[in-house]
């Protein structure tokens, strides 16, 4: 017999049939709001400002292992710099891991990368740190999604080869612009291998119009793994920043050498959402004062000796 809600003896009532009717529907209708909203309305970061890390007790730093600014056992350059910051504003320091392809969105909750207009903001990230601190060169396409601290590191992209290449090393002209031309003016027919979307982007220096045979990574790599890849004959030559080319000159003597510059003189800051000012002027205090008592040359000279050598109005100024 068909049970309705007045018949008689029925141990239903009309609210828990009602419920039983309705709550798969409520919870069905109430999974795809919470699916859907965030996709409308992405979570933002803009209330992760200075106060609101004070009061949670923590700083996340976000950096990928690359060269001696994170060296991947748990200290380098820009850990030391960062911690120092951590207790600056007294709060406990936090290392978490990314890369290249996934550090801004984790900054900023929203992935990007660079094309020929820019930046081109792609699809919406959990944010999972404070800070980004890693040797990452200011580039205008970076610019448009982070804003970047004062200059914490000098850089310049060089082109290294293999010692026995018939590339030659040019002949310094005194003029970086005269011997960018020499340079690229020396790549025809030559093998060069480069990385999209980092400071080794082969678009960033117009590559395409020399006739180097430009070739990208055939499985994912660190920019810490170019100077490897062309001694194991990926390439004749690569791109390098001048702090990963110092490491790599130091750890295989001999092996490669510097043809000359591709790029003028760079910098690298740490990263900072748009939406945090005030850890930003934080973190450029702090920077001026290590940089006033000595400490920051200090653990520069620890992690990069050589550099002072070549960049000694930096450290000066």
């Amino acid at each position: 017999m068909l049970e309705t809600l007045d018949t008689p003896g029925s141990t239903f009532r009309p609210s828990y049939r009602l419920r039983l009717i309705f709550s798969p529907v409520l919870r069905s209708v109430s999974l795809c709001i919470l699916l859907w909203l965030p996709l409308c309305f992405p979570l933002t970061a803009s209330s992760q400002d200075l106060q609101e890390i004070k009061n949670s007790g923590v700083l996340r730093h976000l950096g990928i292992p690359y060269a001696n600014f994170i060296t991947g056992s748990g200290d380098g350059l820009n850990i030391e710099l960062v911690q120092g910051f951590a207790s600056y504003i007294g709060v406990n320091y936090l290392f978490i891991a990314s890369d290249w392809n996934t550090i801004l969105g984790d900054l900023t909750g929203r992935h990007a990368s660079r094309d020929e207009n820019g930046a081109r903001y792609l699809e919406s990230t959990p944010v999972k740190g404070d800070i980004i601190s890693t040797g990452m060169t200011v580039l205008p396409w970076r610019q448009a999604v982070i804003n970047f601290s004062n200059p914490t590191f000098p850089s310049a992209v060089w082109l290294l080869a293999r010692s026995e290449s018939n590339l030659q090393p040019i002949k310094p002209s005194g003029s970086i612009e005269a011997d960018i031309v020499a340079v690229k003016n020396s790549l025809d027919g030559h093998s060069v291998l480069a990385m999209e979307n980092t400071c080794l982007d082969p678009a960033l220096y117009r590559l395409s119009e020399t006739r180097a045979n430009i070739r990208l990574p055939k499985k994912k790599i660190r920019l810490n793994e170019m100077a490897p890849a062309i001694l194991a004959r990926e390439a004749e030559a690569t791109l390098l920043d001048v702090p990963d080319a110092l490491i790599a000159l130091e750890k295989w003597p001999g092996q490669l050498k510097v043809i000359g510059p591709v790029s003028a003189r760079q910098v690298m800051g740490s990263g900072f959402r748009k939406e945090s000012p005030e850890l930003l002027e934080a973190f450029n205090m702090y920077l001026e004062k290590i940089k006033r008592d000595g400490t920051y040359n200090r653990i520069v000279k620890k992690y990069y000796p050589t550099v002072f050598s070549y960049y000694s109005d930096f450290f000066t100024e």
